[in-house]
């Protein structure tokens, strides 16, 4: 059974016979969009965790695109209809956009295993354990049986659009300079799978031999890395034109390690 975002109002904190819960099944895996408390926010889902896996993308409460401007929301692509009822209740419908985007892209959307929201966006849940992430959505029972008695929460970031699944990197960059400047260092990936954009991985002073390192929720698999561009901008014109570069860039996937 997949439980998409399932209701908060009237089913929260009920017995098991009344509510989704994990004895309903051999295999039951929850994806939690809308878990923000009912009163007063207005969150339609429920926030505890009751299957055999939870996935809580974003942190389970607000999933990005959903606070875009409602005039943008409501006169959507996909038609009036469907823009109005994204505009009323867009945190709880993601469940199943998210669902039908993981049968189209059955290596995406990685729940990592974490204690908390907080915890995975330090990076501390990062890589994959040695027996893999299981996938949120259609290729989730891929994992059946390989959960422990108790609940499983697991957290993922999503793009604000379709297609919604990201992957995880985390790159680690050490700068080469003569003297500090003020700026910002993007990265691009490239890799056997596709290329990335330019992510962000320093703002504020950047340090000759200093050791940088961020987590980029990147929009392709990029299997095997081939390449790695490094930019850097002070959106300043500097007389003294200073130079930075980088010394080396380590890139490590959350899927393998």
């Amino acid at each position: 059974l997949s439980g998409l975002d399932p209701a908060q109002p009237y089913f929260q904190g009920t017995p098991i016979e009344v509510r989704l819960d994990k004895s309903d099944a051999e295999f039951v895996d929850v994806i939690h969009t809308d878990s923000a408390p009912t009163i007063p926010y207005l969150g339609f889902g429920m926030s505890p965790a009751i299957g055999h896996l939870d996935f809580y993308p974003n942190g389970g409460k607000q999933m990005p695109g959903c606070g875009k401007n409602p005039v943008s929301q409501i006169v959507d692509l996909d038609g009036i209809w469907e823009g109005t009822r994204d505009f009323v209740a867009c945190n709880h419908l993601r469940s199943y956009k998210y669902y039908s985007d993981s049968i189209i892209y059955p290596d995406g959307f990685l729940g990592y295993s974490c204690p908390s929201y907080d915890v995975f966006e330090t990076g501390t849940c990062f890589p994959c354990p040695q027996g893999g992430c299981p996938n949120m959505g259609h290729f989730a029972d891929k994992f059946k049986g390989k959960t422990k008695n108790d609940f499983q929460k697991l957290y993922l970031n999503t793009g604000e659009e379709k297609d919604f699944p990201l992957w995880r990197y985390k790159v680690t960059v050490t700068l080469s300079g003569k003297s500090k400047v003020r700026g910002y260092v993007n990265i691009a990936l490239y890799g056997s799978g596709g290329n990335t954009r330019q992510h962000q991985i320093i703002k504020g002073t950047l340090r000759p031999d200093n050791t940088y390192t961020s987590f980029i929720d990147a929009e392709v698999n990029i299997g095997a890395v081939t390449k790695v561009k490094f930019l850097w901008n002070n959106n300043l014109i500097n007389p003294t034109l200073p130079k930075l570069g980088a010394a080396t860039i380590t890139v490590q996937s959350g899927e393998n390690g």
